[in-house]
């Protein structure tokens, strides 16, 4: 058996070394013991081997197994490929701490943390997990662009690219472009990056993120598109809390399963709740972080963790929501988990005429969006979809408090590198 990592740790006392692999993409650290009456040669390298270096080495699992930390191996061989060429500026073992701002700079040395990888491990889980359940119901997985002649939703938001002799965007969204394929293949998804140049600083922004996005045609309504995302989260908790339980436990979370179908809530109610709780939401606005959190709270001692929020004003919603018969309402919702929005869908408007009134009723010139309405001329179906934030799932379901921790690579107001 040969295996490769980095060495995390290592202790001498007296005749033995102990040291500790961080190695693939395993939680537990691989322990390598070294006796001197056993394997001097091993013995005597281990003793002058740096935290830090990239090793490998060839040996088998101990038939004793004393260690609480990791897997124990008796080594016949060590081949050393790099040392450090300064000490490490953050500590990998994780006694200790580092604060945010260094725990950022340097993630791709903490990720030899056991802890520091059980959150990126689960987070690869998600993605697998997500991409299964689409697939096992016919979904097909698509690429749409991230260069952008127009904005989902809306121009405050979108980062400019100079592209060749036409300005164009960074894309906020799939969403246009998902939708331009409900004329043809009628369940698709992709995970995707969003970036949306928005210059909060907040534990719950990024201006790069990434979403799980669907759409879905021949709808009766939002409810059909609930459905499927209800289904989809249930099924990521499920698919962790039976695939990474080891993970979870790395990480000290007690993953709680779901039980669908999750909670409706009103727009309407929601404004009631939360006045008689001191806070006021303007008419016509959407939810504030703090609002959302509140209703969280409240929520949870309803005894939901989990629930949506249904039945938004048209005034506070994207030009491609369905409005309702009443033309004050739409088909959109959100999905809140412990207080945070995670996902936000709906039924999209799939008539042509009634799109275009849409677009001028929010000051938007069809003009720009003409690719995008073409495709509403030849028979588009009723259709919706969602999108997924990553980062913001993974904060509630890990209990993380700053969603900086779910991402590797951070880009916010603040950091273009690493």
């Amino acid at each position: 058996m040969r295996i490769c990592g980095w060495i995390i740790r290592k202790k001498v006392f007296g005749r033995i070394v102990i040291i500790e692999v961080s190695g693939d993409t395993s939680i537990k650290p691989h322990v390598l013991v070294l006796k001197r009456d056993r394997e001097p040669e091993l013995f005597k390298l281990g003793k002058e081997l740096d935290v830090g270096s990239a090793i490998c080495f060839e040996g088998d699992v101990s038939p004793i197994q004393k260690s609480k930390r990791g897997v124990e191996y008796l080594v016949r061989r060590i081949d050393v490929y790099s040392t450090p060429l300064d000490p490490l500026p953050v500590d990998t073992i994780g006694k200790v701490p580092a604060l945010l701002d260094t725990r950022i700079k340097y993630r791709y040395l903490l990720l030899r943390n056991p802890v520091e990888k059980a959150v990126f491990r689960i987070r690869a889980g998600i993605i697998e997990a997500a991409r299964r359940f689409f697939i096992e119901r016919g979904f097909m997985e698509v690429h749409t662009p991230k260069i952008v002649a127009a904005g989902a939703e809306g121009g405050a938001t979108l980062f400019p690219v100079k592209y060749f002799e036409y300005n164009a965007y960074l894309s906020q969204s799939p969403q246009l472009y998902k939708q331009m394929l409900m004329a043809s293949i009628p369940r698709v998804f992709e995970i995707t990056p969003y970036f949306r140049a928005e210059k909060f600083n907040t534990t719950r922004h990024l201006n790069e993120s990434w979403g799980i996005d669907a759409e879905q045609g021949f709808i009766r309504d939002e409810e059909d598109v609930m459905k499927t995302l209800e289904e989809l989260i249930s099924y990521i908790v499920d698919y962790i809390r039976r695939s990474y339980a080891e993970d979870l436990e790395v990480l000290g979370v007690e993953l709680k399963p779901l039980t669908t179908p999750f909670k409706r809530l009103r727009y309407d109610e929601v404004i009631d709740m939360l006045s008689s709780e001191g806070i006021e939401i303007p008419e016509g606005e959407d939810l504030t972080d703090a609002a959302e959190k509140k209703l969280g709270e409240i929520m949870v001692e309803k005894g939901y963790e989990i629930y949506y929020i249904v039945g938004f004003p048209w005034k506070t919603t994207g030009f491609y929501y369905m409005r309702k018969e009443d033309g004050i309402h739409t088909g959109k919702f959100d999905l809140d988990y412990k207080g945070l929005e995670i996902a936000s869908g709906g039924q999209r408007e799939h008539r042509y005429d009634k799109l275009v009134e849409a677009l001028k009723d929010k000051g938007l010139n069809p003009e720009n969006f003409k690719f995008y309405l073409e495709a509403f001329k030849y028979g588009m179906p009723p259709h919706g979809g969602f999108g997924l934030g990553v980062e913001r799932l993974m904060m509630k379901m890990l209990g993380l408090q700053n969603i900086r921790e779910a991402i590797i690579f951070v880009r916010d107001r603040t950091r273009l590198t690493p």
